[in-house]
């Protein structure tokens, strides 16, 4: 930048230069100049000492048609302006080139300031597709957990009517042996009892006839005690029979005790789903929370942005 805005005042100091040293203004060419100065581009150069040759033709018609003394002081003047207008235009030039590093280096800063705030508006944005990527799969999992539930619900459900059935057949089939069970006594109870009628009869019989017929009683009381063994037997095989009802009673009791230890395992799984239904659901709204969160963020990180490119935007307008 400096060298660029230094050609036209160096180009000048050098065609003086060289016109002192005894060259002819009309010899001096741009290869010259830039054998001198060794900056800018040609063509600057060629335009500024066309220039330059411009003003020495001036001077030198004027300085032929004044009076020696007048055209000294002239071209005193002249040189003075001359000086004093590539000073001004020195300084000016490093006050525009200051201007320009500047202005270079608030673009710099901003639009390193711009990459950074890319930078975290990309951080964030991926950091709210994680968590709503891990919010869709929460979501995901807590329907899967709560069909999961229904499914244990109807599981559970259809154990308690199971269980219900069952107990209501074990009341019904304990009901019905105990019915028979009586049944059964009260049958061999009336035998027992006409039996124990007839034997009594008999030794009634056989008492009034004692005497006579003490033999034949003797008979009849055999028959009576094998009678009375058939009876003992009967009546064993029965309480046997009684013995199996009631092995089969508890056997029934066991598996309705069964049923009910299933139907609270079930219960419990129940209680364990619904907890982590809960947790679960604790989880989903702590999620939407710091969702809403990172959005408010990002809002709030965007807004400088947005007023930052409408400054800039004004400024280049």
């Amino acid at each position: 930048m400096s060298r660029i805005s230094n050609t036209r005042i160096r180009t000048r100091q050098a065609a003086a230069g060289l016109v002192a040293s005894g060259r002819l203004a009309h010899e001096l060419t741009v290869d010259l100049i830039y054998a001198e100065i060794r900056q800018g581009s040609r063509t600057t150069i060629n335009d500024e000492l066309k220039l330059w040759k411009d003003e020495q033709t001036r001077n030198d018609a004027l300085a032929a048609a004044l009076p020696p003394a007048v055209a000294s002081a002239m071209l005193s003047v002249w040189a003075l302006a001359v000086e004093q207008g590539e000073q001004v235009f020195a300084r000016r030039g490093d006050e525009i080139e200051a201007e320009a590093v500047a202005a270079i280096t608030r673009a710099g800063t901003l639009e390193t300031a711009h990459a950074e705030l890319q930078g975290e508006l990309r951080t964030v944005r991926g950091q709210l597709d994680d968590q709503q990527a891990r919010l869709a799969t929460v979501l995901a999992e807590l329907a899967q957990v709560q069909g999961g539930r229904d499914a244990a619900l109807r599981l559970a459900e259809t154990s308690a009517a199971e269980r219900d059935a069952v107990r209501a057949q074990s009341e019904q089939a304990l009901h019905d042996m105990r019915s028979a069970h009586l049944q059964e006594l009260d049958a061999l109870r009336a035998s027992h009892a006409e039996q124990e009628a007839a034997l009594r009869a008999e030794v009634d019989r056989a008492t009034a006839r004692l005497e006579g017929v003490q033999k034949r009683v003797m008979l009849q009381t055999e028959e009576a005690r094998d009678a009375q063994r058939r009876a003992e037997a009967t009546l064993a095989k029965v309480q046997q029979r009684n013995e199996h009802l009631l092995g089969d009673v508890q056997r029934l009791r066991a598996d309705a005790a069964e049923q009910r230890r299933l139907a609270e395992r079930h219960e419990k799984q129940l209680a364990s789903v619904t907890k982590e239904a809960r947790e679960l659901r604790r989880e989903r709204d702590a999620l939407v929370q710091q969702a809403a969160l990172l959005q408010g963020q990002l809002a709030a990180r965007t807004a400088p942005l947005r007023s930052r490119a409408a400054k800039r935007s004004r400024q280049s307008t």
